[in-house]
């Protein structure tokens, strides 16, 4: 039988009160944001937040808990730029949205980190006895997103790139689901031969965990080659945008397969309107007919993108509503 599991792609609105507190402690300005080396008022703010975000998940239900990304200025590009060997400089348009992030520019080795480490461990030491999940920009999006000043060619800095969150993974406390974030994969797809050395990335980071790892591509559906190669890696789940495009994520599934788990973005993670728990266990319900005899181990209900676009309150509405969704799909299964 089905499992249902409620969940994110993490990177959370601020609360209002932190927003407030912090734009006051940090400024507007680049050199303002987080570099790793905050001080100790802009830390207790951030350490604050996160208790407040982990226990809303908490209360909604969810059934994997994340830490949040409250950090993250630079949303996907975060890991590299809190790196020594990176200089972050221009503001560069975030894809094509309206959010922007600092340009991660690598001028040396990529070596360990653990700066999300670290915020695992603090948002582990919160969650308890919770099911915890990691979040990462995938290696094929932290390179798209990123410019190589050190490594001098296209396949090497991919290489580096995997083989350092790899390193970011393995420090990682004990977790039961990772999701690799790779909106690049859909934005930004990779040409001949690319998609298979991106697939090969994945693996290598999927590989440095014993949880179970979601690749989570949005903003639309995966060219046909990019997902068939993306079935070739060792992960356990690669999720769909049904919000953003229903007919070409099936029209994969059909014609390709599946991996046994799946990850479907049935709650709109940049529109504010709240959807009907309902709803969504209806939409799984419709998805599942047009797959057919395809019966899944595990589905994770999920928005099909971050919600750091939201505003807090609607963000914790959406939380509850993938909570109940989930409920409401296991007792149809029942």
């Amino acid at each position: 039988m089905t499992e249902y599991v409620s969940t994110t792609p993490g990177l959370y609105p601020l609360p209002d009160w932190a927003k407030d507190d912090l734009s006051d402690l940090k400024g507007h300005q680049k050199h303002d944001l987080v570099s790793g080396d905050e001080g100790e008022a802009i830390t207790a703010a951030y350490e604050k937040a996160r208790e407040d975000v982990i226990e809303v998940q908490q209360d909604a239900g969810l059934d994997r808990i994340v830490e949040g990304q409250l950090r993250w200025d630079d949303m996907l590009a975060h890991p590299l730029a809190v790196h020594d060997a990176v200089e972050t400089q221009g503001i560069v348009r975030y894809y094509d949205n309206n959010n922007f992030y600092r340009e991660p520019v690598v001028s040396g080795d990529l070596d360990f980190s653990g700066d999300v480490a670290s915020e695992l461990e603090a948002a582990a030491d919160l969650a308890e006895d919770a099911d915890l999940q990691a979040v990462l920009p995938g290696p094929y999006s932290l390179a798209d997103l990123a410019t190589d000043e050190h490594y001098g060619d296209e396949a090497e800095f991919l290489d580096a790139i995997a083989e350092f969150l790899a390193g970011e993974v393995d420090a990682f406390p004990a977790h039961e689901t990772l999701f690799l974030l790779e909106p690049s994969l859909v934005e930004s797809a990779p040409d001949d031969g690319e998609d298979e050395r991106a697939s090969e990335a994945i693996d290598r980071v999927a590989s440095a965990t014993d949880a179970d790892v979601v690749v989570q591509p949005y903003w639309g559906a995966l060219e046909e080659k990019v997902y068939a190669h993306l079935l070739d890696a060792d992960i356990d789940a690669v999720g769909f945008d049904f919000v953003a495009n229903q007919d070409d994520n099936l029209y994969n599934i059909q014609e390709y397969g599946a991996t046994d788990d799946v990850a479907l973005g049935l709650a709109d993670g940049q529109n504010t309107l709240v959807e009907d728990p309902e709803a969504i266990r209806d939409r799984v319900e419709w998805v599942d007919g047009q797959l057919g005899v395809t019966e899944f181990e595990t589905i994770y209900l999920t928005t099909n993108t971050e919600t750091f676009y939201l505003p807090y309150g609607k963000y914790v509405e959406k939380l509850e509503v993938l909570a109940e969704a989930a409920d409401l799909a296991e007792v149809q299964t029942a």
